[in-house]
């Protein structure tokens, strides 16, 4: 049984299952539904998505009706997916090219001779001839002489990709333009036949600036109509592209304010561990040591300036001791329990030789005049004259 199909009916029948394979979700698509309902007959799970009512078709190329698709919709990064969906786009008219963009450009840095450019003049001539007998091939052969010739002219450059955007050579056409863009930056006809090579790629954004650029240079209606058909998709990209913008600013104001909020608490968290880590002290009176004689002029302040100094801090950390300064500094008088520890002792001339250093600051009362025998008369003094 011979093949009902004809070969170019049978390469678009290939591109479509290529299409359904990268996207099914395509299947959904209204017009699609008779081939969905066979696919179901068969028990093939179809991937659930929705599609805008077309409104308008693709114009202006003869070959642009071939029903295509191509997936722009706006990948979810991991943490937002559940905030964010695909862009719902009218992908009619978009199509599918694999062919390369390997045409010859030319020798650029060619200097150009007037007997050149009249050459190149001609082949151009002969090519706008061949191109509006639809003869594309020999237009294209005749324009790439033109450019060899003379690989400084834009236009080109410019009418060669409109001839490859005829035979739908897409990439073509935008190398083409771009580098006539390169050697003329106001070439309205280069950003016209960019911009629709554009839109028939599915990049709409990229098409909506070349034929707005080409309007401004240029007006012509057939660019201000392929606008039209842009803009819809453009505009949703762009408001898509705009939440994603204000997401992720949303996104790393929050993390700036908890870093902020993680380091208040590293801080506050160090202060309490320096704290907790410092020695503890005999609680001192309010005013200063007033229950040390000696010493009533001596602030809290300066107190505790003289308790950050190394040998007192060591000296202190030692219980017995720190015990013991707090019974004497609550009355001198009990430094003569304290006087046969040598450790004690120790401990309280070291403070005792900290308080008068330099000479300004007297001593603590009871460290002076507390020596041994100091704290009760002799006996034998009480006998005195009683014989």
């Amino acid at each position: 049984m011979s093949c009902p199909f004809s070969e170019e009916q049978l390469t678009q029948l290939k591109t479509f299952v290529d299409l359904c394979t990268a996207q099914p979700q395509i299947l959904n698509h209204p017009k699609l539904s008779f081939f969905k309902d066979y696919l179901s007959q068969l028990g093939v799970t179809i991937p659930t998505a929705t599609f805008e009512p077309k409104t308008f078709s693709a114009s202006g190329d003869s070959n642009s009706n071939k029903a295509n698709a191509e997936d722009n919709a706006a990948a979810s990064s991991g943490e937002e997916s559940d905030a964010e969906s695909d862009v719902e786009l009218d992908m009619e008219g978009v199509i599918t090219d694999t062919s390369e963009a390997n045409q010859d450009m030319g020798d650029d840095s060619k200097e150009v001779t007037d007997e050149e450019r009249d050459q190149s003049d001609e082949k151009r001539t002969e090519a706008m001839k061949a191109f509006s007998e639809q003869q594309f091939d020999e237009a294209i052969a005749l324009y790439t002489e033109a450019i060899r010739l003379n690989p400084q002219s834009a236009l080109l450059f410019a009418k060669r990709g409109q001839v490859f955007l005829k035979q739908n050579k897409l990439h073509a056409c935008i190398k083409d333009c771009t580098r006539a863009l390169e050697l003329n930056c106001d070439s309205a006809a280069a950003y016209k036949f960019r911009g629709r090579a554009y839109r028939l790629l599915g990049k709409f954004e990229e098409a909506s600036h070349d034929l707005c650029e080409s309007l401004k240079i240029d007006y012509d209606d057939q660019t201000n109509e392929w606008l039209s058909e842009v803009k819809p998709n453009a505009e949703k990209l762009r408001q898509h592209k705009l939440s994603l913008q204000r997401k992720k600013e949303e996104k790393e104001h929050r993390e700036k304010l908890r870093r902020a909020r993680k380091a208040q608490e590293a801080r506050a968290k160090a202060a309490k561990e320096q704290a907790e880590s410092q020695p503890s002290f005999p609680n001192v009176p309010p005013g200063g040591m007033g229950g040390m004689g000696g010493m009533g002029g001596f602030e809290t302040l300066d107190f505790m300036k003289l308790l950050s100094d190394p040998e007192i801090v060591a000296a202190f950390k030692d219980p017995e001791i720190a015990n013991a300064f707090y019974d004497v500094s609550a009355n001198p008088a009990n430094f003569i329990k304290y006087q046969s520890n040598p450790k004690v002792a120790a401990a309280l001339e070291l403070l005792k030789s900290k308080f008068g250093a330099g000479g300004t600051t007297a001593a603590p009362g009871g460290f002076d005049g507390a020596k041994p025998g100091a704290g009760a008369k002799s006996t034998g003094d009480d006998d005195v004259g009683l014989d």
